[in-house]
């Protein structure tokens, strides 16, 4: 579901007038099907345009979209989506369709300051130069540090504050939240499609929800879901200088130190601590209570309660044990060729 309070509906569209946007025709269906709304493959309903990528081998999903964009050649053996449109980057087409369909709320050149949509709590500051979007809310006490950005239908709840030049969007963010100067909060994420051996960026249309309690660094990065939304539970803390990916869930009281790197659609447990200058590689499941060492490259799943560091990433044990081999071994003197 698009939330109306950060994009805005351009209308619907017929599957004919998506696949002629992109340069293409409707391979199969009902040219004339009414899209309204966009959702991912698994969830898209009948009045949803979707893409799925799909490879010669891959066995293909029961789709119950409206429309959706496809791999070249998998048509055919596509079952339970109505209307089909082959495309040679399903992602690219999808990107470039969607426009038609929804746009980002954006704020305005000539809007003032406090634009009167806007909804001040009692007991809320606003700092010189910052700026609050239509249909944003600022909670009770809340505090907007000087050229800070609130874009448009932004919540913000009772006692949190916004730092200095924070820029937040698409975000819906709790009661007693610290954000600190310089984080961007909400933008694209960096979903890459390929058109025409061209990478380009493709639109999103979620959300970034932080939840009570929570704090985010100084100059951290926290893009907004392709389709979902990325999550941050309550009570999670992230240092300075971190980047959380688009469609990332972390669980409560995850703690996150400096550095941090996490790519898109992870999912992390209750409790995680990490050390600086983390990253995790995309799709990858911490289990609650985890423990990541200061500089760990997570390639793979760790499971709930486990250590892992290294380069990359394995229990710690399994790292300190190959660690003292190699100190051994980078020790020993090469025997000398008997003459």
């Amino acid at each position: 579901m698009i939330d109306a309070r950060f994009y805005e509906s351009k209308g619907p569209a017929t599957a004919a007038a998506l696949a002629a946007a992109v340069g293409l025709t409707v391979s199969s269906g009902d040219p004339e099907k009414r899209i309204t709304s966009l959702a991912s493959a698994p969830m898209a309903g009948p009045d949803d345009l979707t893409f799925l990528e799909l490879r010669e081998d891959d066995a293909p999903p029961a789709l119950t979209a409206g429309v959706c964009f496809v791999s070249a050649g998998a048509a055919a053996r596509q079952a339970g989506a109505a209307t089909l449109i082959e495309a040679p980057s399903p992602r690219s087409a999808f990107g470039r369709a969607a426009r038609l369909l929804f746009a980002a709320r954006e704020l305005a050149y000539d809007q003032p300051a406090i634009h009167p949509e806007a909804r001040i709590a009692e007991g809320a500051r606003l700092g010189p130069g910052c700026v609050v979007g239509p249909g944003a809310a600022v909670g009770k006490d809340a505090r907007i540090g000087p050229n800070a950005v609130i874009g448009p239908g932004v919540q913000i709840g009772a006692r949190s504050f916004i730092g200095a030049t924070v820029s937040v969007r698409c975000a819906l963010i709790g009661d007693d939240v610290t954000i600190l100067p310089g984080a961007v909060i909400g933008e694209t994420g960096f979903g890459l499609a390929s058109d025409k051996g061209v990478a380009v960026l493709t639109p999103h249309f979620g959300r970034v929800i932080i939840q009570n309690g929570g704090s985010i660094g100084a100059n951290c990065c926290i893009d907004r879901g392709l389709f979902d939304d990325t999550v941050l539970g309550e009570g999670v803390h992230i240092d300075n200088l971190c980047h959380i990916a688009h469609n990332v869930h972390i669980g409560s009281n995850t703690v996150m130190a400096a550095f941090a790197g996490v790519s898109g659609s992870v999912q992390i447990g209750d409790g995680v601590m990490f050390g600086g200058r983390v990253g995790i590689a995309d799709h990858v499941k911490i289990g609650n209570n985890a423990r990541l060492g200061a500089g760990a490259a997570v390639m793979r799943d760790v499971p709930a309660g486990e250590t892992h560091a290294g380069y990359p990433a394995k229990p710690i044990v399994t790292w300190m044990r190959e660690l003292a081999w190699l100190g051994r071994e980078s020790q020993k003197r090469p025997t000398k060729a008997k003459q």
